[in-house]
């Protein structure tokens, strides 16, 4: 099985799956609430490098674990978002709560 979280530094990434949906969402949120228990993480880190597709599961994922990291004073980002997914970002509202990473040309 693929990695899912690793921790680099104090920032926890995460590699989103191609299907961000309510059949993986239980594994990304066990994983990294454990990671965040266990370190001081000072970001978490979304990488949609693969991710083709988001529902409302993977939105609530990501809400999750920003209001478990903002009691810790930290921040929730995302990075290789492809134009679907930045969609769903913006009318979800997510852009106002997560940094994006913008991709270099």
């Amino acid at each position: 099985m693929e990695e899912i979280v690793k921790l680099e530094g104090d920032v926890l990434w995460i590699q989103v799956p191609r299907e961000l949906d309510h059949h993986n969402c239980g594994a990304i949120r066990e994983a990294a609430d454990q990671m965040l228990l266990q370190h001081p993480v000072r970001e978490v880190l979304f990488d949609f490098a693969g991710t083709e597709f988001m529902d409302s599961s993977g939105i609530g994922v990501i809400v999750g674990r920003y209001k478990n990291i903002k009691c810790f004073g930290g921040m929730v980002s995302a990075i290789h978002l492809n134009e679907r997914i930045r969609k769903i970002f913006l009318l979800s509202g997510l852009t106002k709560m997560i940094t994006i990473y913008e991709q270099e040309a």
